[in-house]
């Protein structure tokens, strides 16, 4: 059960910085900033993604749960693919700026929503 309570501790810390993290690049991309391409703002974001998707993953397999099995867990995994997609858009692939910030509010949405999901382990959580 410690291995359990330290995977769920890691998982939720990188929500909490990953979240961070792309608000404070979102601002950066409004801004038109330089340091959105500093070294490090294009490198912690992934590490710090990688470990988040790591420890939810064995979050999923200590509990048993698995997307495409259990409806939660894929409406969470589908909303991540989006997440990602938006993410993308946002900070780096989006023409302009106004679809750049249109997509970083749709990605703060999506992020929202899959808070939501692991709450209330539902894929209807409102």
């Amino acid at each position: 059960m410690a291995y359990y309570a330290a995977l769920k501790h890691l998982h939720l810390t990188t929500i909490v910085v990953t979240l961070t993290l792309f608000v404070l690049r979102g601002i950066w991309m409004m801004a038109d900033s330089p340091r959105l391409q500093a070294r490090w703002a294009r490198v912690v974001p992934h590490v710090n993604d990688t470990l988040l998707l790591a420890s939810g993953l064995g979050l999923a397999i200590m509990l048993g749960q698995y997307p495409f099995v259990d409806g939660w867990l894929t409406a969470k995994f589908l909303a991540l693919i989006t997440y990602i997609i938006l993410g993308t858009l946002a900070l780096k692939r989006g023409k302009t700026r106004g679809q750049r910030i249109t997509a970083w509010i749709a990605a703060l949405l999506v992020f929202g929503y899959m808070v939501a999901v692991a709450r209330a382990h539902a894929p209807w959580p409102f």
